[in-house]
């Protein structure tokens, strides 16, 4: 059998649904609960058939610190997908039960990570469902016969407290930030106590929801019209957000619409908010 390659970092069902009895896929499920949200989601007991389950905020976290979701060593990383028997050779797709949420999470610490044959499922398990594609029980975590991924680390996709700091008066960085408005603006609390409100100074604000309809991404005409307003052509591109997941939703569109020279800032608000020196506007 072919080697199955993937052409884009997005699939839609009916392409996992051709290729889900593939030798070389892995199919994860990156599910974590919305932070601000009081529900739980829909699935809460269902798969699609042969997931296996990539916990973000445990195994796949750096748990050194007090901030929530950081991208762990590579060395941590590529033990974990070991356990969890990834091969290097594996064809990743990742879902979530939102739809798209923390799935583009994980696609972007793959591609952190030196992987570049992974994607995100569009619509996640319920657009699936919807499809009335076939799924299964969520049982006990298995045990699997280990892999032999091993990361090769970018360390251009990620950048931290310091490197944001200088970038603020850059004029060729753009900050975007994938908060809601009310929180961007210190208008809303936020979820997490002790975190002041506000934003990084010359920060734009491009709340990631903009960027989805029914838990799918927009079509790529629709995503480069929302770009547009931002002027991002030719400027090195940072995006944050509250922890560090719906940053990535923006990473991801924009990849979609062939933008380079991006990263992620992984502390976020979490870690900028509660910083005793780090400028704040409001």
């Amino acid at each position: 059998m072919n080697a199955l390659e993937i052409t884009s970092p997005l699939v839609s069902v009916s392409w996992l649904s051709t290729h889900r009895d593939h030798p070389d896929l892995m199919i994860l499920d990156a599910t974590i609960k919305k932070v601000a949200a009081n529900t739980l989601e829909t699935y809460t007991n269902l798969a699609i058939k042969n997931t296996r389950f990539f916990d973000i905020k445990g195994t796949f976290s750096d748990t050194s610190t007090n901030i929530p979701n950081m991208l762990p060593s590579p060395e941590v990383f590529s033990e974990a997908c070991k356990v969890l028997g990834i091969n290097s050779n594996h064809t990743i797709i990742v879902y979530d039960k939102l739809g798209i949420y923390s799935s583009a999470r994980v696609w972007w610490m793959f591609t952190s990570m030196g992987h570049k044959n992974v994607a995100v499922l569009d619509g996640g398990l319920p657009a699936w469902k919807n499809a009335n594609l076939p799924c299964e029980e969520i049982h006990n975590q298995k045990t699997f016969q280990r892999g032999n991924f091993e990361a090769n680390y970018n360390p251009k996709l990620v950048v931290n407290a310091a490197i944001v700091h200088d970038s603020i008066l850059d004029k060729n960085t753009l900050i975007l930030d994938a908060r809601s408005p009310g929180r961007f603006k210190a208008e809303e609390p936020e979820p997490r106590e002790s975190l002041k409100g506000g934003h990084i100074p010359n920060a734009m604000n491009l709340h990631y929801t903009k960027l989805l309809r029914d838990g799918k991404m927009l079509p790529i005409q629709e995503l480069k019209e929302i770009f547009s307003d931002y002027t991002m052509e030719h400027k090195k591109l940072i995006f944050t957000c509250g922890s560090g997941i719906t940053a990535c939703i923006i990473m991801l569109a924009a990849t979609l619409c062939g933008y380079k020279n991006m990263s992620i800032y992984d502390g976020s608000w979490s870690e900028w908010g509660q910083l005793d020196n780090a400028p704040i506007q409001c």
